[in-house]
């Protein structure tokens, strides 16, 4: 890394300014990339100067660039310096934490936390904690442990918040999560209102589903922490179930924590009842999956006079078979086709059938294939019983039960006999057979790719109703967030208020997460929010460290360039980064 000199003439006047740069390989041979620019050339593309006592107006969103126009600017400094003797020191991460306090600020959670957590006496205020927190997890998820000895120190948080990196322990960081989980109900109320203020978001139309978090360790001390159905395919593990409410847009609302082995259709009334007691009787639509659909909820949904639309068991498409049939079908895409049905029953509810054609080619080729596997199976079991090599019934129905569950699919298409020979016979042998049941494989051919849903809505456009149906995804797609790109899996606190609040700060940054990827779409540049992190997170800050011809040593804080286009995306977020130096210190030394 060096210093090269630039000079430039204007106006009749020489200029003169530094780049900082370093040798890079690359495939092509070494090249030279600019770090930072120290001092500035007139008629540079950056003539738009931000310096770090504007941080707080950019984070808020209340800066303004007019106020950059000084007409009577302050006369740049000039100082003759020893190369030989520039260095760089306190290299940190920027970009990312810079962004993330950004989303943290413009949500208003900065106010929230400071307003309504009592203050007591700590030695760091709990919001500015809170804020810690939610930011590790929101840039590089990890432990409490890894941010107290690792992250942070590492991070320009020290001087964006002002807050030590010795201050910011393992200790202080749980009693942290302790404090910010007593203020969960206020936090939803807050955030509803902040996507209203800064989106328009409405809540006429909730989406809710239910997935599950497993824990490494027993975590004996947590009574929620129970084996059940695991979304993470780790039935070894014991679990917590996590309701989550968004928007249509995709933002989080609530969410309840439940025990590991409640079944999903358990939990619709305690969420009901959550959003009714704290916001109160709204006509809502609710939109959920058939897992979590029986009689006694759609009955509870009506009693209370809410609006629902709802996907149904696979086995309510036996009454529409004649449907399947017929025609007037609309097309909403190509292989995709929707249209409204009458209740057999005579109830007053509509029921969207729906149809798509690539949905009927995987489910056929699934089954076709464990069609194959189980009637290999079965024959190789046959072959084994015919050749005496098994005289067990029971193990060979155990078998049976065995092939019967690892092709499910092919399971209920075929009847499978096993007979005890006499004992007249010479070799006590076991015979097999089985038969297909062809209707049942009819009607699966007939049923793949449909299905259907229900609702109590005056809306009869199948079209519109298929489109909030399928607003879910937004829900499939915050879980998937949560969990690989907010670590919300696995969860290693073993207590139930501290697994509370590690799910607590994950919601949070969900929260973050989806306003910036809202945020990036009305401004034009993507819906990626994973990938502008990481290139925020190359944006590095550091002190620039000089010795000038009057021996003293001069230190400027600065910022490096970002590259790749991520200059004119900030712009388009209105992010600007600061790239005025920002002068340190100025001591001076006796030269040796």
């Amino acid at each position: 890394m060096y210093l090269r000199k630039n000079s430039r003439k204007k106006n009749g006047v020489l200029y003169e300014t530094w780049s900082l740069v370093e040798s890079v390989r690359t495939e092509r041979g070494p090249r030279q990339r600019i770090v930072a620019n120290i001092g500035k050339l007139p008629g540079m593309d950056d003539s738009i100067r931000v310096g770090w006592e504007h941080i707080a107006g950019i984070l808020d969103g209340k800066y303004r660039h007019a106020d950059l126009f000084d007409p009577n600017p302050e006369p740049p400094e000039w100082a003759k310096v020893d190369i030989s003797s520039v260095r760089v020191e306190r290299l940190r991460h920027f970009g990312d934490v810079f962004l993330g306090l950004a989303l943290w600020r413009r949500l208003g959670l900065n106010r929230f936390f400071s307003e309504t957590i009592v203050p007591g006496n700590e030695e760091v205020p709990w919001h500015v904690m809170a804020c810690i927190l939610t930011l590790a997890r929101f840039c590089a998820p990890s432990s409490e442990l890894h941010i107290a000895e690792s992250w942070y120190e590492k991070t320009a948080l020290e001087d964006l918040l002002g807050v030590a990196a010795d201050k910011v322990n393992k200790d202080r960081l749980y009693r942290s999560l302790d404090v910010v989980l007593k203020y969960k109900e206020e936090l939803f109320r807050h955030l509803q209102k902040a996507y209203g203020e800064m989106f328009g978001i409405t809540y006429d139309i909730l989406l809710y589903d239910v997935t599950s978090t497993y824990f490494e360790g027993a975590a004996e001390a947590n009574p929620q922490a129970r084996r059940g159905y695991s979304r993470d395919k780790r039935p070894d593990c014991v679990q917590v179930c996590i309701g989550l409410i968004v928007t249509p847009e995709g933002f989080p609302i609530a969410y309840e924590v439940f025990s590991g082995n409640r079944t999903d259709v358990t939990t619709v009334e305690e969420i009901v009842d959550l959003l009714e007691t704290k916001y109160g009787k709204a006509r809502r639509i609710w939109v959920m999956d058939r897992g979590m659909i029986s009689e006694e909820n759609l009955e509870m949904l009506r009693a209370r006079g809410a609006k629902y639309l709802v996907g149904t068991p696979r086995s309510t498409l036996r009454k529409f078979e004649q449907e399947l049939l017929n025609g007037n079908w609309s097309e909403i895409r190509p292989g995709l086709e929707v249209k409204t049905c009458a209740c057999p029953d005579g109830t007053k509810e509509t029921y969207v059938l729906c149809r798509s054609a690539h949905r009927k080619e995987k489910e056929n080729a699934i089954r076709e294939r464990h069609i194959l596997g189980l009637e290999q199976g079965l024959e190789k079991l046959r072959l084994s019983l015919e050749r005496g090599r098994l005289y067990d019934r029971g193990k060979a129905e155990r078998r049976v039960g065995r092939l019967f569950q690892k092709y499910s699919r092919a399971s209920s298409m075929y009847e499978v006999q096993i007979i005890q020979m006499p004992e007249t016979c010479s070799h006590k042998q076991l015979q097999m057979s089985w038969t297909p049941r062809q209707e049942r494989r009819e009607w699966a051919q007939l049923s793949d790719g449909a299905y259907l849903l229900r609702s109590n809505i005056s809306e009869q456009d199948p079209k519109k109703l298929w489109e909030i149906y399928m607003g879910l995804t937004q829900v499939e797609d915050s879980f998937r967030i949560t969990k690989h790109d907010l670590g919300l899996r696995p969860v290693y606190h073993q207590t139930e208020n501290r697994t509370q609040a590690h799910i607590m700060v994950c919601f949070l940054s969900l929260a973050m997460w989806r306003t910036l990827q809202h945020w990036m779409g009305i401004s034009g540049v993507g819906d990626t929010p994973r990938k502008l992190i990481d290139e925020m997170r190359e944006v590095r800050s550091m002190d620039v460290v000089m010795r000038t011809q009057l021996a003293k040593e001069l230190r400027l804080r600065v910022v490096s360039k970002p590259e790749r286009g991520l200059p004119e995306l900030l712009k388009k977020i209105d992010l600007p980064l600061p790239n005025r130096p920002k002068r340190i210190e100025n001591v001076v030394e006796t030269l040796a």
